[in-house]
């Protein structure tokens, strides 16, 4: 008999679906569908952790611009 999963459809930005796509490589736990280039159905009950794992791997892909001591 088949199984139902909540869902959640995501829209983003292709280089954010591929981020998403790295983290759920590891496990494949996220996402159920893979619907276009910017879409995803993601699992709702693990949509908190996909979002706090996108924000560690933003922050950690982010540079902060550096001060220049020229004025």
């Amino acid at each position: 008999m088949p199984k139902a999963v909540k869902g959640v459809l995501v829209q983003c930005d292709p280089s954010i679906k591929a981020i998403i796509l790295k983290i759920d490589a590891l496990d494949h736990d996220f996402i159920v569908e893979d619907l276009d280039d910017q879409t995803l159905v993601v699992k709702e009950s693990k949509l908190v952790e996909l979002k706090q794992r996108l924000e560690d791997e933003l922050s950690n892909t982010q540079q902060m611009p550096e001060e220049s001591g020229s004025e």
